[in-house]
């Protein structure tokens, strides 16, 4: 079981979570692909602005849309996210493990970082991705009886990725 995921309560939490996991495995040298989200607030909206930094030394990309102060709804630029998605895809040929900030909306569809974890799964990389409680659902169906829900705690869920790749040279390299 090498996919793990995260669930945690308030708006931008499993983001700085999966961020402070992210800083702990590089500081061990884990080769990730994947993504983490940065929310910047803004003081001329209600909504903050999504940027993901793309793993392991990619840019940081805008995959909000500035639709006014007064829009609601999705605000996705879905075309951003999927050209995220192909970075990631490229970077799993160099990676020990594929971290992912969100399934999301266009994950339950199929679509976004969805093919690059079954691709890390096939290529047995541990997996680790953050779940807000409203796509669970579509996340518990999509990994179908295979995933493990770890505490939200960023030591907890380090060491879970440090037992993953002690299956791997990764691990012990890492002496874990």
């Amino acid at each position: 079981m090498k996919l793990g995921y995260v669930t945690e309560q308030g708006e931008g939490r499993i983001d700085l979570l999966l961020a402070e996991v992210v800083e702990r495995l590089e500081t061990h040298g884990v080769a990730m692909a994947g993504t983490v989200q940065t929310n910047i607030e803004r003081s001329d909206r209600s909504r903050c602005d999504m940027d993901l930094r793309l793993l392991p030394e990619g840019p940081t990309v805008r995959i909000s849309v500035d639709r006014g102060a007064e829009a609601r709804g999705c605000r996705l630029d879905a075309g951003a996210l999927e050209q995220s998605a192909l970075w990631v895809a490229e970077a799993l040929d160099r990676a020990e493990l594929l971290v992912v900030n969100k399934f999301g909306k266009q994950e339950a569809e199929g679509k976004g970082l969805a093919t690059s974890i079954a691709d890390a799964l096939e290529r047995g990389l541990p997996v680790l991705v953050g779940v807000n409680r409203r796509n669970l659902p579509a996340f518990l169906a999509f990994a179908d009886g295979t995933a493990r829900e770890l505490p939200p705690d960023a030591v907890r869920i380090a060491d879970w990725c440090f037992a993953m790749l002690s299956d791997t040279d990764a691990g012990i390299r890492l002496g874990v």
